[in-house]
């Protein structure tokens, strides 16, 4: 959870009246370190700029053009990665398929 901006401010004021990183850290209750971090930068992050590392683009798309009613686990198997890996990786490229219940993989009926 993050703080309020307005607190934020109100720290950062405090520390410009002359009160001590170590002072406001123990009156507010927070950490030194962040207060540290606040004055370097007031607004929190709203987006994590991180680049797909392990799985490209390009080898998922495949995966799912050639094995389109694959499990994450066993995209993941092929892939080298992990099963949450490769669910992340597959909403970053807006591929959402719900799963076809006539495919081979289903058990058959137990009433037969």
């Amino acid at each position: 959870m993050t703080y309020s901006l307005d607190f934020r401010k109100q720290v950062l004021k405090s520390l410009a009246n002359g009160m001590t990183f170590a002072e406001a850290a123990v009156f507010y209750d927070i950490s030194p370190t962040t207060i540290q971090k606040w004055k370097k930068r007031l607004h929190s992050k709203t987006t994590r700029n991180v680049t797909a590392r392990k799985i490209t683009d390009e080898a998922l798309r495949k995966d799912v053009e050639d094995y389109p009613d694959s499990y994450h686990y066993e995209r993941a198997a092929r892939l080298n990665c992990s099963a949450s890996g490769i669910c992340e990786a597959l909403k970053r490229l807006g591929i959402s398929k719900k799963k076809d219940l006539r495919t081979p993989k289903r058990l058959p009926d137990k009433k037969s």
